[in-house]
């Protein structure tokens, strides 16, 4: 009975998972610089915030923001200005090892928790993960499918965003493929606290 709308929301969250932002961002860097154990963990943070999203909604809270332009925007310098501490952190983490040894073959520790909270945050405090699952939940899905159905369907987004970062992180992880990555040393860093750097510029001024 309910194939249809599942259908469509499975189809609406792939396109969407699979679009570059922030939480790809992040994974990205999580990998390419601490290896797979840590993609994996930020993965399962970015997943897990799903649930987040769609506790929200469910609760109605979701409508909430959207009709509150000032609770919305304070939300929004609020992500961007995470995205911005992160995208600040890996340009002076460039500059600090700027003519320093060779580390391609290095791991650098990452405890589990603070990977899986810089996904969680990230993907958490986005408003355009905000304004997708408002959409979701108050256009997608009937106002008449039941609540349960309606969980199913938040389990079913955080398990697939789950995988879907997590086979990126599996990916990436794969030591020729990351020490490929490595050599670009500094400037990758630099370039992807510049592109964190756009993404809470972008989240500021123009969700």
């Amino acid at each position: 009975m309910y194939w249809a709308e599942f259908l469509t929301i499975a189809i609406a969250h792939l396109l969407a998972v699979a679009s570059p932002g922030p939480d790809f961002a992040v994974v990205l860097r999580q990998c390419v610089f601490a290896g797979t154990r840590a993609g994996l963990w930020t993965s399962f943070g970015v997943g897990t915030a799903i649930l987040l999203h769609v506790a929200y909604c469910l609760l109605g809270v979701a409508f909430l923001l959207s009709q509150s332009a000032a609770l919305f925007n304070t939300m929004k310098l609020v992500a961007a200005a995470y995205l911005f501490y992160l995208g600040a952190q890996s340009i002076r983490n460039s500059l600090r090892f700027e003519g320093s040894a060779d580390k391609t073959s290095e791991t650098p520790i990452l405890q589990p928790r603070r990977a899986f909270v810089l996904g969680f945050l990230t993907n958490g405090l986005n408003p355009k993960a905000t304004l997708f699952f408002l959409a979701l939940f108050t256009v997608v899905i009937d106002t008449s499918t039941p609540t349960l159905i309606q969980f199913f369907y938040g389990l079913y987004l955080a398990a697939a965003t789950f995988i879907w970062f997590a086979l990126l992180s599996l990916v990436l992880g794969i030591e020729k493929i990351r020490l490929f990555i490595l050599r670009m040393g500094v400037w990758l860093e630099r370039a992807m606290g510049t592109i964190l750097l756009l993404l809470a510029l972008q989240i500021a001024f123009n969700v």
